[in-house]
């Protein structure tokens, strides 16, 4: 233009308008020359933000990231339009601004800046960053717990990848590892292997084998190592990562210190408390300069740090560091943020482990609420959360609760994982747990069955988690009394342990301890001191002199002293495990009260009443603390106190009581040769029996059931050979004469009310006839005294307390089951008083036994409930599967009517409803589904248990029996459609009873007794089928339930030796706690196990 211009103006002057074209166009050049200037100056202030932002991304600092993104953003807004260069560095912008809220766990803002970035790929159309996109689609669905969403997009990336050559590249190397996170979530662990190998020799091959990016996938392979339980080779992994790091990164980089962390972890995994703790502190050391106080890797490694404190014990720091953590991750994310709801959940945990039960179930609902809020219903975060509330009701015995947290959390797992996967295996393991804590011993082994049959398949048979399946199902045998197989489980699980933990971790010490209370069941004293000797060597020696588990092995050798006679040693050891306890949890831990009762025993044996005393005291008074933390009023506090001071009086009397059996036996002994004999022999099978004696059951409980004023007592009455009552008293829990419930007991054979002592009786003759029977009479003779000497029945079973540790597979159940006493030995001197006691009890049964003979019948308990809805939450503990019962309803009322009181007053409920509200509390809360095929009337059909008999009442309201017929079925329709998932447990009885006392005429009552038998046969026909009338019940059961048993009648009591009467009077109450029976039981040798 400068040329062209010159040569203008000297031929044709300066005033032509080819002139002043040839400006302007000048002009528009120089414009555009200034525009490009600047627009290039903001290209490269932008591409400085960019360098900046990506810098401070690499060492976590997201912070400062976003700041410098945003700014480089608000740069691009002033752009009137975009060129090519500028898109693609607006890809990176927000793809790498999408990262960082995927590390945030900010699902949404990173859904939003990944459909911004797809926008520029669709304006770009480059195939590779459409792959990339999809890869973080992948990272945002594994987030979410979408794993299989996950690995659509990470295979459709891996396909674009493969198309556009990109084979042997870093990029489809990225997309091996992607998939490898994938499997690993899902537990397929040798195929995550696979994977990474696949990246790593892609990498090595591209980049060398000193490259942090091949230093990342060591580190991944051994982080698989660990979730296999293979912790040399994942040590071996992280080690090279680190090698690598530290020679190519400098000492403080970031990647550095998460490889330290990785290696915390691992240590923590081993029980290597203090190696686990260096590498934290490694990791704090390098991040904490370069990050911070506040940043979210500085919270995550104080909630690393709070693990280990928690499994080491030490709940007061793990909480410290939670809080820490807390502190933290509240100020950067705010309140509503997965990783507060993982500080509140471990939080929970610690709460756990210390018996701080509603501390705990409190923070894990604080976790589920943000989880819920965040993650939605179906994430295995939600599984997780579910599965450690379980725990947590569990050890409340808040058996159902808990079943249906853990229940809960499977459905999760079933419905985002495979179904061999191993957090599948451990839900089975946790449901087994609560199994085998409710006594359904084939149903936890069933469980643990399950989770065995998929770990194998899994992680092959030499993993922690065969191990602690194995160590749990021993604990099942343990509590069956199956003790061979107890054992043989333990050492397979020892086994495997030695193989991947050596010979000095904490599982081993548990192992040991299990083994222990397994030889200790036995008798063998020796082999179980020696195993909870190697359990408190190698636990003092990883986890300190002051962790609850060791209390829990100390408590196990106090109880082995003591029942060796030697007091003294036994008192030292109690005393060691009541201080741990107190360090590590409180004063009144429920924990200290079994202890320090087994204390008081101790001291009462060295004849230190007094320490005796204070010691009860302090029992009772955790006692007292723990139900007014419970808010029981002042009344129920007074109760127990007087319950206390009744209980220290009894034993007095217990004492003064034996000291008088000698004169008893002289009388004895005058009797004639043959009769003192023939007793003696009795004595020893007696013995025996008490050792091992039980008979089939032979009486089941029959119960009415219904609404209020239907005619439940008057058919009753009838059914019973009673004479009706003229205007019947509603029944009443407890009346004027103190009665709990009353009841009937009649022979189903022929319908003869019975005593129900006198069934007792007869059972426990019949034991011990069975035992008489099998002894040889010339022995007897020969060596009747020396049997008598050398049983082994100790008068006491101090029960020990066990502290509960999570019933997960990583973290084996060290409770123990009671055995019974009878198994044990015991010094000389507790065997003669022992032997005083029994022969009490022999001298009430004896003359009974004379001449008497074998009954095989069954009986039934018949039952009156009663109907007012102010009594229906007394009713729950009575419910049982192994009952049969009779619903009631008033044959001369709709069904949809409103119950009438006896003041003709309407209720707000339906006779249906009432009737709805009976069947789900007999069938709905029935855990036991079995089935039985009865005969009635020639029909054969199958029924679920509890079986539940219609019967009708006020039959006199009917003009025929034909309308009362069309009535009854007319009721049974409506039930059995409104409710048809109870079909199979009821049986249509169409037997409608006239309760009208005021008609007795012959006819009248030829119908009622014709009813009653009708029923009778029905009951009969059900009875015969019913499999637990076959269980075994050990005499043991029949005597207490003899002792505890109120008369019902006067002419009752009368039948009642005074010896039983004295120890009903000092020693038994209308309300009594569980330590009450226990200690009843254990007094006179009756005591078999806390189950």
């Amino acid at each position: 233009f400068e040329k062209s211009l010159k040569i203008n103006l000297s031929v044709l002057g300066d005033n032509l308008s080819d002139i002043a074209s040839m400006y302007s166009r000048m002009g528009i050049v120089y414009h555009q020359d200034n525009k490009q200037s600047i627009q290039l100056a903001m290209t490269s202030n932008l591409r400085l933000l960019y360098h900046k932002a990506l810098a401070s991304q690499e060492i976590n600092d997201d912070q400062q990231a976003l700041s410098y993104y945003t700014q480089a953003l608000e740069q691009v807004q002033s752009f009137h339009e975009t060129t090519q260069d500028i898109d693609q560095l607006l890809y990176r912008v927000f793809i790498n601004i999408c990262d960082i809220y995927i590390r945030q766990y900010d699902i949404a803002l990173a859904n939003t800046y990944i459909a911004k970035t797809l926008q520029i790929v669709h304006k770009l159309q480059e195939q590779d960053k459409m792959a990339e996109c999809l890869d973080r689609r992948g990272n945002i669905k594994r987030l979410q717990g979408d794993y299989e969403g996950a690995l659509q997009n990470y295979n459709r990336s891996a396909e674009i990848k493969l198309k556009i050559d990109l084979k042997e590249g870093l990029d489809i190397s990225n997309s091996y590892s992607n998939v490898g996170h994938i499997y690993n979530d899902q537990g397929r662990y040798d195929d995550a292997v696979s994977m990474f190998e696949k990246s790593l020799k892609i990498k090595l091959s591209e980049l060398g084998d000193n490259h942090p990016d091949v230093a990342t996938t060591y580190s991944n392979i051994g982080h698989v190592y660990d979730n296999q339980g293979k912790y040399d080779d994942g040590l071996c992994m992280f080690d090279k990562s680190l090698k690598i790091q530290l020679s190519v990164l400098s000492d403080n980089h970031p990647d550095i210190a998460s490889t330290y962390s990785k290696m915390g972890f691992l240590y923590y995994h081993q029980s290597k408390h203090d190696d686990a703790l260096s590498m934290y502190e490694k990791s704090l050391k390098i991040d904490l300069p370069m990050l911070g106080d506040n940043h979210l890797k500085i919270a995550a490694t104080y909630c690393n740090i709070g693990l280990v404190y928690d499994n080491q014990g030490k709940y007061d720091e793990a909480v410290s560091m939670y809080k820490k953590s807390l502190k933290i991750s509240l100020f950067v994310l705010g309140d509503s943020h997965p990783h507060i709801a993982t500080t509140y959940n471990n939080m929970g945990l610690v709460y756990y482990n210390q018996g701080k039960y509603d501390d705990s179930i409190s923070m894990h609902e604080k976790s589920l609420k943000i989880k819920l809020s965040v993650l939605g219903d179906n994430h295995p975060d939600i599984a997780a959360t579910y599965n450690n509330m379980g725990l947590v009701y569990g050890a409340q015995g808040r058996y159902d609760d808990a079943v249906s947290m853990h229940e809960k959390s499977l459905k999760i797992k079933l419905l985002l994982l495979d179904a061999n996967h191993p957090n599948i295996a451990t839900a089975y393991i946790n449901i087994g747990t609560i199994y085998d804590s409710q006594g359904k011993y084939n149903d936890a082994i069933s469980m643990y069955e399950k989770s065995l049959k998929i770990n194998l398949v899994v992680l092959g048979d030499n993993h922690l988690n065969i191990a602690a399946t194995y160590n749990n199902m021993g604990f099942v045998y343990n509590a069956q009394g199956k003790y061979d197989d107890a054992i043989s489980m333990y050492e397979k699980s020892l086994k495997i342990d030695f193989s991947v933990l050596g010979d000095n971790h904490p599982s081993i010490a548990t192992t040991y301890s299990n083994m222990g209370r397994v030889y200790k069941h036995q008798g063998k004293y020796d082999d179980a001191i020696s195993m909870f000797e190697k359990s408190l060597k190698i636990d003092l020696s990883v986890l300190g002199d002051n962790h609850p588990d060791i209390a829990t092995t100390y408590s196990d050798i106090g109880f082995i002293y003591s029942h060796q006679g030697k007091y003294h040693d036994a008192t030292i050891f109690y005393e060691r495990a009541a201080n741990i306890l107190v360090d590590a949890h409180s004063q009144n831990h429920p924990s200290l009260v079994n202890i320090y009762d087994n204390i008081a025993i101790c001291y009462d044996k060295q004849n230190r009443h007094n320490e005796a005393k204070a010691m009860r005291q302090r029992s009772n008074d955790i006692r007292c603390s723990l139900q007014q933390a419970d808010t029981i009023n002042q009344t129920s506090t007074n109760t127990i106190d007087q319950t206390r001071d009744k209980q220290i009086q009894s034993q007095q009397i217990s004492n003064s009581d034996y000291n008088s059996s000698d004169n008893d036996n002289h009388s004895h002994m005058q009797q004639s040769h043959d009769q003192a004999l023939k007793q003696k022999q009795y004595f020893n099978a007696y013995l025996q029996a008490l050792q091992q004696g039980s008979c089939n059951n032979k009486i089941i409980r029959a119960m009415y059931a219904g609404a209020e004023f239907v005619g439940k007592s008057s058919i009753m009455r009838v059914f019973t050979k009673q004479q009706l009552v003229d205007h019947q008293h509603p029944t009443q829990i407890a009346d004027q004469s103190e009665k709990m419930v009353y009841l009937k007991v009649y022979k189903i054979k022929d319908r003869t009310t019975y005593n129900l002592r006198q069934i007792w009786d007869n059972n426990v003759h019949q034991i011990v006839r069975s035992e008489y029977q099998n002894q040889i009479i010339s022995q007897q003779i020969s060596k009747g005294h020396q049997k008598l000497a050398n049983q082994q029945l100790p008068i006491n079973h101090p029960h020990s307390s066990a502290v509960k540790q999570p019933a997960t597979v990583n973290q084996p159940d060290k409770n123990f089951t009671l055995t019974s006493p009878l198994s044990t030995a015991i010094s000389p001197v507790d065997n003669n008083l022992f032997i005083q006691q029994c022969r009490r009890f022999f001298q009430h049964y004896y003359p009974s036994w004379i001449n008497q003979s074998t009954d095989d019948s069954q009986y039934a308990k018949i039952w009156d409930f009663g109907g007012h809805s102010i009594y229906h939450v007394t009713h729950q503990p009575f419910l049982s599967g192994n009952s049969i019962y009779f619903l009631v309803f008033n044959i001369n009322q709709n069904i949809h009517d409103k119950v009438l009181t006896r003041n003709n007053k309407s209720l707000n409920t339906t006779y249906l409803q009432s009737m709805q509200e009976w069947l789900t509390s007999i069938i709905g809360g029935n855990t036991n589904y079995d089935k039985i095929t009865a005969t009635i009337d020639g029909d054969q059909a199958e029924y679920s248990l509890p079986i539940v008999i219609l019967v009708a009442s006020h039959g006199d309201y009917m003009k025929s029996k034909q309308q009362g017929i069309e009535r009854f079925i007319e009721f049974e329709r409506q039930l059995r459609t409104t409710m048809p998932c109870y079909n199979s447990n009821i049986y249509s009885s169409r037997i409608i009873f006239d309760c009208n006392p005021q008609d007795n005429r012959d006819v009248i009552l030829a119908e009622r007794e014709q009813c009653s038998l009708r029923l009778h046969e029905i009951i009969k026909s059900f009875v015969q089928s019913l499999p637990f009338m076959c269980n075994p019940i050990p005499i043991r059961w029949y005597i207490m339930a003899t002792i505890l048993h109120t008369p019902i009648d006067s002419s009752e009591s009368e039948a009642v030796s005074s010896f039983i009467n004295r120890i009903r009077d000092s020693r038994v109450h209308k309300i009594m706690t569980i330590q009450q029976i226990q200690s009843l039981a254990t007094d006179f040798g009756l005591y078999e196990s806390d189950d």
